[in-house]
Order: structure tokens, then C-alpha cells, then sequence
């Protein structure tokens, strides 16, 4: 049997959506890379009883490991660590010790930050998150927070609790000391190696590929296949043990005979491909974008070192903008319109020129959901690539919310790079 695991994520704003959750997905990938299968992350409130309920579910679903994230501060809601006490049968009892490591980390950052503190009140937050289960080992602040691994009760079976605090930041500095705490570690006993490998096609529909799946069921024993749709991105990940290599070889030689013309990655992202190219061939690319006001920059921008590979961009979402940054004619707005393929050529050579990139990329369009018209309807969006092997362009009407509209624009300009630096499906 694999080693199993369940994660709660808890805090009425990760519930509500007002905060994404990074924790769950962070975690479930690093336990993966150590062999251990996620079954389930729950997401709760700041509310007890959802917390204990959370917990007798993953616990008695025969998990070998529950992790929590969250609720670890010194404020009301914060109530994570009690209750995991007490369902642990492990009463919480105040260790002075680890009191005055969080009281000095505490004096620390307020002097630092400039912060005025009541004394009682910080001296009651730093005892409350000094309260300790019997029995459970403390994980060193990375915050003002302790972390906690904490074991079933004495004579009674079921998985340990390791409590993290929420902030990513936090849990992800505080990780390898969970991860070498002996309660994990026996609980981990027996990880086995849980492969993982991504076949990405571009412009298939998933029914297309349903067929192809339902035609190799037969040979895929083994294999836990997800496939996933985001803006005209087919993503097939498959999760397997090592001795099904043999049936993940057959379905990948399945996709590659079917889908040939639109496979365009056996792992790496649309992103990855196109910063390696623009890195092999020592070019570099600018943007001038309207409509996505700043997101494909953003977005080429965002892994480490992207200098190497990115001159800047300008969001240019007025007309005067268009002319006075990055040199479109005042004509060929007046006569194509701002929204037009002329206007996002325009865009794509005014900012390989005025940055001195080699590839310059142009965006325009309207996201709504206002200001669309009969001959512009609203996610109309035209986008072109200049480089110097040539010219690439695209002209859509796309669907769904303004925030829709704008992400899938974004991917369709990445994909109009990889199209034009290393071939593959047109975007």
C-alpha cells in the first residue's frame, strides 16, 4: 500500500476565496516527490467544530499522515493548535521555554518594524502561542509561530498531526524540520518513488483526446491519468508507480501517434520553452500591450533571471500613449481603430524598436465587459509577434469575463512566441 496523506487548510479567508490557497498544492507536490499519494486537502473556516470534523474524516480514512496549515497566531481565530490538542487526547500546557524564544521574536520585529505594543496584550498572544499538547514535538518558529508535530493518543491508533503555520512563507521555511521530526518520519516508513509526467497539446479538445484514452484503457494499468482545459491548453498528467513505466510509455506513444500536430511538450510549460529558446538563440523581447495592461509582462517576467530574456514592456492603454511610447501613427489609429491588427503590429514593432529587443509583441483588443460593438464585439482581441525571422499573427474573439479574457490573451501571446521561436501547433 502507498503512504497516504491529507492536508486541512484552514481560515475563513482561504474559504471564502478572499485568499488563495498556496499551502495545499505546495504540499501535495513535495509529498509526491516523496512518494507519498495525497488523497484529500480540506479547506475550513476559523471554526472549530469544522476542524474537528475535518480531522476525524482525514483520520479515519486510513491516511498514515494528516497536515494542517494555519490558525496559528495569537489572535481568537486562531485556534488550530487546541483543537488538534484535543483531538489527540493531548492537553495543551504552556512551555516557558518556547515563551521566551517567541517573546524575544516577537521584541525583535516590533523594534524593527516600529511597532507600538501593549505589554499585556503581547504578553497574552506570546503565552498563547507557547501552549503546547503533551507529547508533541515544537518545530521552531520561522514567523513568531511555533509548528507542531502531535501523535495519536497513547493506546489508540491513527495518523500524527503536523500543524504549520498559514503565511507560505512560514510553512515552507518550517517544512524540513516537520519532515525530520520522528513521528513523520516512521510515518513516512515505506515511501515509495510516485512518478509524474506532463504531455501538453495545444488546440486539441479534450473529447479528442477522451477517444484516444478510452481506445488504450486496456494498457494503462497503473496509471492515474488528469487531464486538464486552461485557455486552449490541453494538460495530461500522469502519476505512476516505477513498475508501470512500461504502460506510461504506451499511452505517451498513444498521444504522440494521435496528436502529432499539436503536441508541443512533453513536460515543460509554454513559459519554460519559450525563456530556453529566447535563451539558446541570446534574444531578448519587449511588449507593447493594451488590453491585458500589463499581465504579459508580468507573466514573462516572472520566473528567476528573466532579464536574461526580457527587455521591459509598456501598457499602453490610451491612444496617446500608443503614439507617444511606442511610436504607433496617429493614422493608423484614426483609420483601423485601436482594436485592429494594424494597431497590435504597430505595438509589436514600437517596442522592438524603441527597447532594441529582437522580438517585439503587440496586444490590443477589448476585455469588456463594456465597449464592445456589432463589428467589435467585446473579447476581441488581435495580437501580433515581430522577430527577425519573421512575423506572426492572431486575431480572436474570446470568450468570458473581462479577467477571462485577459489571462487566455496573455497565453495566446506566449504561444504566438513558442510558435514563432520553435515551431509546433499555431496558436
Amino acid at each position: 500500500m502507498a503512504v497516504r496523506a491529507g492536508i486541512v487548510v484552514t481560515g475563513t479567508e482561504v474559504l471564502t476565496g478572499r485568499v488563495a490557497d498556496r499551502n495545499g498544492p505546495w504540499l501535495a507536490e513535495e509529498l509526491r516527490g516523496r512518494g507519498v499519494d495525497v488523497g484529500s486537502v480540506v479547506v475550513v473556516g476559523d471554526r472549530p467544530e469544522d476542524l474537528r470534523s475535518a480531522l476525524a474524516f482525514l483520520s479515519g480514512s486510513g491516511l498514515d499522515l494528516v497536515i494542517t496549515t494555519g490558525g496559528l497566531g495569537p489572535t481568537a481565530d486562531d485556534l488550530t493548535a487546541a483543537v488538534v490538542g484535543e483531538f489527540q487526547d493531548r492537553p495543551s500546557e504552556v512551555d516557558p521555554a518556547l515563551e521566551e524564544r517567541i517573546a524575544g521574536v516577537v521584541a525583535r520585529l516590533s523594534a524593527r518594524r516600529g511597532w507600538r505594543m501593549d505589554p499585556a496584550a503581547t504578553a497574552a498572544g506570546v503565552r498563547k502561542q507557547a501552549q503546547v499538547p503533551v507529547g508533541a514535538t515544537v518545530l521552531e518558529p520561522v514567523g513568531t509561530a511555533p509548528g507542531l508535530v502531535v501523535p495519536a493518543p497513547e493506546g489508540r491508533s491513527g495518523p500524527p498531526v503536523v500543524v504549520l503555520p498559514g503565511p507560505p512563507s512560514e510553512l515552507q521555511g518550517m517544512w524540513p524540520a516537520a519532515l525530520a521530526a520522528e513521528p513523520v518520519q516512521a510515518a513516512l516508513t515505506g515511501a515509495t518513488e510516485l512518478r509524474q509526467q506532463t504531455l501538453r497539446l495545444w488546440g486539441t479538445p479534450e473529447s479528442e483526446l477522451a477517444a484516444t484514452l478510452r481506445r488504450v484503457e486496456d494498457q494503462l494499468t497503473g496509471l492515474e491519468v488528469t487531464t486538464c482545459l486552461r485557455d486552449g491548453e490541453v494538460e495530461i498528467v500522469t502519476r505512476y508507480a516505477p513498475d508501470a513505466e512500461p504502460a506510461y510509455a504506451r499511452l505517451a506513444e498513444a498521444i504522440s501517434s494521435d496528436f502529432a500536430d499539436t503536441l508541443f511538450s512533453t513536460g515543460p510549460t509554454p513559459d519554460v520553452l519559450v525563456a530556453g529558446a529566447l535563451v539558446d538563440r541570446g534574444w531578448k523581447v519587449a511588449v507593447g500591450e493594451s488590453c491585458t495592461g500589463g499581465l504579459l509582462t508580468a507573466r514573462l517576467t516572472a520566473a528567476p533571471g528573466s532579464s536574461a530574456w526580457v527587455v521591459g514592456g509598456v501598457a499602453a492603454y490610451a491612444n496617446s500613449a500608443k503614439e507617444q511610447l511606442l511610436g504607433v501613427p496617429a493614422a493608423t489609429l484614426a483609420g483601423a481603430g485601436a482594436v485592429s491588427p494594424e494597431v497590435a503590429l504597430a505595438l509589436a514593432e514600437g517596442a522592438r524598436s524603441r527597447f532594441g529587443a529582437d522580438l517585439g509583441v503587440g496586444v490590443t483588443g477589448i476585455a469588456g465587459p463594456g465597449g464592445g460593438t456589432v463589428e467589435k464585439p467585446v473579447g476581441t482581441v488581435h495580437l501580433a509577434v515581430v522577430g527577425p525571422e519573421g512575423t506572426v499573427t492572431k486575431s480572436v474573439v474570446l470568450p468570458g469575463s473581462r479577467d477571462a479574457v485577459r489571462q487566455r490573451t496573455t497565453t495566446l501571446a506566449v504561444h504566438l512566441l513558442r510558435q514563432l521561436l520553435i515551431g509546433g501547433p499555431p496558436a
